[in-house]
């Protein structure tokens, strides 16, 4: 293995990463200046707090690229018992915040951390940790997976209940590729998928919200005024931008028409403003952004960094597929950030420390 001072961390990801980051930034004010002002009487408030969070996730980035990557395992432990500790937290009245009929944030006083985003950090950190020390054993579910099957369900569990099915998805995922990547039996994981798809199917039953996204889905235009109507606007934004866009600043759905235009539907805000130049060019980026975190993985030198290293990058792969999917109409929508794109304290801090991590592995390449 190299020494930290032999390797140098991934350039191209790390430019990649502060092209989006700075994208990001712009479209966040263009898309949120009338709403700040018809909210706070701010133009600025959203691009202001955007700004203070790409600093503290800058500086955690840097930080975590100076910590030999190896040396993070101590932390695998900790970080799982911490992340479920602050999910309970979150029910403590005064300390979890509700908003739009979800429990997802942490009340900190001066700004509010979305648990969830910690807690897919710290499972991949602890997944990667115990998969590797339990390399021998995983083809046994008494041995290998009960405990990270058993994590992995605790985590699930607290995070429906806010409720978050979108995030649940992912992290089942994450956990079937990793422990499959770890030499895992494919008749355990496809076992364990088939006990999860009858819960998402009750879980999609369950809830009018879900059902109503997935009906919205199948036909927007049977219900344009309510449940078909994010989607719908969304659409519009998309085919309004044309080659290369109305302009940055331009663009008129963002006026009201899409919910939360500098969060969940910013692509779309994208599109009207840059055009399909501008989508592409996103695109690109994160194509780039996930190609680079798999080399990364392929090259790590030891078991731990190949995981921990395919985790993140598959968190930062699913979590763009699903918003992109879903604002363009191929995917029922899904309330959840494009990463380093959407305006997010706690997303765009864990996913730049989720970049660092891959920077630190990078310089540690086999």
């Amino acid at each position: 293995m190299k020494t930290a001072s032999q390797g140098k961390p991934d350039l191209i990801l790390l430019l990649v990463t502060l092209l989006l980051v700075t994208i990001g930034t712009v479209m966040i004010y263009s898309s949120s200046s009338i709403l700040a002002t018809e909210r706070f009487r701010d133009g600025q408030f959203f691009l202001k707090k955007q700004l203070l969070f790409f600093f503290l996730g800058l500086l955690l980035m840097v930080l975590i690229t100076r910590i030999p990557y190896y040396k993070l395992r101590k932390l695998a432990w900790p970080g799982i018992a911490v992340s479920i500790f602050l999910l309970c937290a979150l029910w403590i009245p005064s300390l979890g915040i509700k908003a739009g009929g979800a429990v997802r944030w942490f009340n900190l006083g001066v700004f509010s951390f979305q648990v969830s985003e910690l807690a897919k950090v710290a499972l991949i950190l602890f997944l990667a940790h115990f998969l590797t020390l339990k390399t021998n054993h995983l083809r046994e579910i008494s041995q290998g997976l009960l405990i990270p099957f058993g994590i992995t369900g605790v985590i699930v569990g607290l995070i429906l209940l806010q409720p978050d099915f979108g995030t649940t998805v992912i992290i089942v995922l994450i956990t079937l590729m990793m422990i499959y990547l770890a030499g895992g039996r494919i008749v355990h994981l496809a076992g364990l998928a088939a006990l999860f798809i009858p819960v998402a199917v009750w879980l999609l039953l369950h809830k009018s919200y879900r059902l109503a996204r997935w009906t919205a889905f199948l036909d927007p235009w049977k219900d344009p005024r309510n449940s078909g109507f994010h989607i719908i606007q969304s659409l519009i934004a998309f085919g309004s931008g044309g080659p290369f866009g109305v302009g940055i600043g331009d663009g008129m759905q963002k006026l009201f028409y899409l919910p939360e235009p500098h969060t969940d539907f910013i692509l779309a805000v994208i599109a009207e403003e840059s055009g399909f130049a501008g989508v592409g060019l996103i695109l690109f980026l994160y194509a780039i952004m996930i190609i680079r975190g798999f080399q990364i993985s392929l090259r790590a030198p030891d078991l731990f960094g190949n995981l921990l290293a395919a985790g993140l990058t598959m968190l930062i792969a699913l979590e763009t597929f699903i918003n992109i999917a879903g604002v363009t109409g191929l995917i029922p929508l899904k309330g959840l950030a494009l990463p380093f794109l959407s305006y997010g304290g706690t997303s765009l801090m864990m996913s730049l420390s989720a970049v660092g991590i891959l920077l630190n592995i990078s310089a540690y390449e086999a």
